[in-house]
C-alpha cells in the first residue's frame, strides 16, 4: 500500500492508499519540529495499528515536507519502514508540469502537489487556494503550466498576532458569524477575521482570473477550507486531501 505524507508547519496529513488507488484511511498529525525518526516511526505505527494495519502493509511512500529538519527525520523513518528511501517531492523532479518561475526550486513541495492534483481532477486553467499555516494561491494556465501565485499569512497566524499585539483582546475560535456589525468583542473579532479572509480570497482570485484571462476553476484545500468556502462564490470545490492525491500522482509518474 502507498503512504502519502504532507508535512506542513502546523500539522501534517497522512493517507494510506490501496492497490486500486483509493484512500483507505487518512490521519492528521501535529507538526513538532523536535520529532526524531524514532519518534515519527512510533507515531506512525500508532496510527497504523489503530486502524488494523502494520508496517509491512506500507510498501511505498511519498513525502512533501516544508520543514527541512523534519524532512530529514521523515526520510530516515520511512527508509527504515520501507527498506529503501521514499520519494520526496521537489521542484527538480518529474512532476509532469512545467514550473515557469525564475527559481522553480523555491516552490514548496505542497504547492506543486496541489497544482498537479487540481489539474488532473479539473483540467486547466485552475487556481488552488490552500488554507494552511500560510494561505497560498497557485495559478495554472490554459496550457497546464504552473505560473506562480501569492502567499498570505494564514488565519491562525493572523489571529495569534491580533491577540499578542493587543492588551485586552481575547483568543478566539475562528467561526462564521451571522453579521459583521457585532455587539460584543469576541463576535466582532470573529467577524473581522472570518470575513476579512473571505474578502481576501474574493479579491486575489478575481485578480488571478483577470491575469489568466479566463474564469479558471478554483479548488480549495487545507484545514479551514470547509469553513471559508461556503461564504464565498470564488471557490468552486473543496478537496481536503488534495495534496496527498498530488503526491500519489507524482509517485506513480516516477515509478
Amino acid at each position: 500500500m502507498f503512504l502519502a505524507i504532507d508535512v506542513g508547519n502546523t500539522q501534517g496529513t497522512l493517507g494510506l492508499y490501496d492497490e486500486t488507488g483509493a484512500m483507505r484511511h487518512g490521519w492528521r498529525m501535529a507538526t513538532t519540529s523536535s520529532d526524531t525518526a524514532d519518534t515519527l516511526r512510533s507515531r506512525l505505527g500508532g496510527y497504523l495499528h489503530m486502524d488494523g494495519f502494520d508496517y509491512p502493509d506500507v510498501t511505498e511512500a511519498g513525502l512533501a515536507c516544508v520543514v527541512p529538519v523534519l524532512s530529514r527525520a521523515w526520510r530516515r523513518c520511512l527508509t527504515e519502514v520501507l527498506g529503501r528511501p521514499p520519494l520526496v517531492v521537489s521542484p527538480g523532479m518529474d512532476c509532469g508540469m512545467e514550473i515557469r518561475m525564475p527559481e522553480p526550486r523555491s516552490v514548496g513541495a505542497d504547492r506543486i502537489a496541489n497544482a498537479v492534483a487540481a489539474r488532473a481532477d479539473y483540467g486547466a486553467p485552475v487556481i488552488v487556494v490552500d488554507f494552511g499555516t500560510a494561505t497560498t494561491f497557485c495559478a495554472v494556465d490554459k496550457k497546464g503550466t504552473y505560473l506562480g501565485g501569492a502567499i498570505c499569512p494564514g488565519i491562525g497566524i493572523s489571529t495569534d498576532a491580533l491577540v499578542q499585539r493587543t492588551a485586552k483582546l481575547p483568543r478566539i475560535e475562528v467561526v462564521r458569524t451571522d453579521k459583521v456589525i457585532c455587539r460584543n468583542t469576541v463576535e466582532s473579532m470573529q467577524a473581522g477575521v472570518f470575513y476579512g479572509f473571505v474578502g481576501q480570497v474574493d479579491g486575489i482570485v478575481a485578480r488571478m482570473r483577470k491575469e489568466l484571462g479566463c474564469k479558471a476553476k478554483v479548488v480549495a484545500t487545507g484545514g479551514l477550507a470547509v469553513i471559508v468556502a461556503p461564504a464565498t462564490d470564488a471557490i468552486d470545490v473543496v478537496e481536503p486531501m488534495l495534496t496527498l492525491e498530488g503526491l500519489k500522482i507524482i509517485y506513480d509518474r516516477n515509478n
